[in-house]
């Protein structure tokens, strides 16, 4: 029987929350880093008192929109049945995964903080050491090094003060155990300039992951909190003075404030700007593992595509619902795709493909899981649990999200999260499209990824006003309802239908 560790509950906060995130489940989060398991299921105290149905939950994205649709026959459980000569339960589905070329025992990891204040400070070396404990990697963001700096001399011109970067990989490593996790670190354009990838992989301190296989390079090319754009932090007047040597500092704020706006640069790619740099990492760095993190452009299928074919070990989406850092509003409300659409442009993944963007439960995590995904990442929610109780607060979130994960996945009648498809899942039928009407472009575009589950009888021809037209002239009553659809009725293609699923194209 596969078990998950839970930390124990923890006693309620003394002091207040540093951390607010609006738009996003902060108190679910929070009761979950205080609770664990029994937060996923209703208030034990009202058993045999209260009858439970479905909650008014809010609509959500299209993501969690779907449901999730267990069938009726279940081979695989019956496979499982043989194997264990007993009734299978939900306990029974292991969790392992690969991520990236490390081994992880749940199907999650760590998303990037980045630079930020609240992403590079005492937080984030608390969510490392949860996470190793949790055998999950770890996504170290852009930045750290241009900002905060790689080490810090300490008397005689030592490295006794590390920085925040290393500060979080120690973290990790003195609480990861052997053969699980691993550490990803991005690099930026900022970061190529420092040399980041080059420094970390001949610091002795980093001997261990490469070693056991254990580490990882991401090259950064956007993110979900504003596609198209490089990083963005608020700095005082002395920050900014200090980097604007290597980023670009703007007065947004006021000429007066005391605060500015540092920007970092996005860096441009194209196809062989891709290859190339791919092959560079692999051919420079070959102990370590080859990441690729995408913002959720329109061409993010074959962006993703283009990466595996050069050598990726992982390719991260970074859906417009993810984000921890700085933003304009703008970007944080308009700009980029959905992780659900971003996952069905991808279609059925050549290699490892990683998703973030608002999980914080199971169920969304299945969802991503079933659309292709191998693993989820935990941005907002991991900071937030971790504010809640920097001891064991990302434990307790992440040993809930498991326990769903087991309940769904053994639900479906499957016993690993790979095991998961698209069939698992079922979509509510679209919105009427407002562009519909007359002309070469009438109706939506067919959904390559949805097959339609039966033709549609095409509407009556339209209407036009002749009314001085004899009556000989007149359209034929139309056939009774009972009657099949005429073999010959036409070109015309029929309207979009619903669909059982978010399938994939071949």
């Amino acid at each position: 029987m596969t078990t998950h560790p839970t930390a124990p509950a923890a006693p309620a906060r003394p002091t207040a929350p540093a951390l607010t995130a609006p738009g996003f489940p902060e108190e679910q989060v929070r009761a979950r880093a205080r609770l664990g398991t029994a937060a996923v299921f209703p208030d034990p105290a009202a058993y045999g008192s209260r009858l439970f149905g479905p909650t008014a939950a809010a609509a959500g994205d299209a993501l969690d929109r779907m449901r999730i649709v267990p069938p009726v026959f279940m081979p695989e459980r019956l496979e499982k049945l043989i194997d264990l000569a007993r009734e299978p339960q939900f306990d029974d589905v292991d969790l392992t995964t690969r991520v990236g070329g490390f081994t992880a025992r749940l199907p999650l990891y760590l998303s990037a903080f980045g630079s930020t204040r609240a992403g590079s400070g005492d937080l984030a070396v608390h969510a490392s050491r949860q996470a190793a404990r949790l055998g999950i990697p770890v996504v170290i963001g852009e930045n750290m090094v241009p900002v905060h700096g790689y080490r810090r001399g300490g008397a005689g011109g030592g490295d006794a003060t590390r920085s925040a970067l290393l500060a979080r990989v120690e973290a990790y490593l003195e609480a990861a155990p052997d053969g699980v996790g691993g550490i990803v670190v991005q690099q930026s354009t900022e970061d190529a300039d420092s040399e980041v990838w080059n420094l970390l992989y001949s610091d002795p301190a980093f001997r261990p992951l490469l070693e056991t296989g254990r580490l990882a390079f991401e090259l950064k090319t956007g993110q979900g909190a504003k596609p198209g754009l490089g990083g963005m932090t608020v700095v005082d007047r002395a920050e900014a003075e200090q980097l604007a040597r290597r980023f670009t500092v703007r007065e947004v704020f006021g000429p007066d404030a005391p605060r500015s706006l540092r920007c970092a640069t996005p860096g441009t790619f194209t196809e062989e700007i891709l290859r190339q740099q791919l092959r560079f990492m692999r051919n420079n760095f070959p102990k370590a593992r080859t990441w690729v993190k995408f913002h959720p452009g329109r061409d993010i299928g074959h962006a993703a595509r283009t990466a595996w074919a050069a050598g990726a070990d992982a390719v991260t989406v970074d859906g417009a619902e993810g984000g921890t850092g700085w933003a304009p509003g703008v970007f944080l409300d308009q700009v980029g795709l959905p992780l659900a659409e971003a996952l069905r442009r991808i279609g059925t993944p050549t290699g490892c493909l990683l998703a973030t963007g608002g999980v914080w439960e199971g169920g969304r995590a299945v969802r991503a899981l079933a659309l292709g995904a191998g693993a989820v990442g935990l941005g907002r929610a991991a900071l937030v649990a971790v504010d809640e109780d920097p001891e064991h607060g990302l434990e307790r979130l992440a040993g809930a999200l498991a326990l769903e994960l087991r309940l769904l996945v053994s639900a479906l009648g499957k016993y690993t999260p790979a095991a998961l498809a698209p069939d698992d899942l079922w979509s509510p039928p679209p919105f009427p499209d407002p562009y519909a009407g007359p002309g070469p472009y009438a109706g939506p575009v067919p959904d390559p990824h949805r097959a339609p589950t039966h033709p549609q009888v095409p509407g009556p021809a339209p209407v036009h006003a002749q009314t001085s037209a004899p009556a000989s002239a007149q359209a034929p009553a139309p056939a009774p309802v009972h009657a099949p659809p005429s073999a010959s009725a036409g070109p015309s293609a029929p309207g979009p239908t619903p669909a059982d699923g978010p399938g994939r194209s071949a």
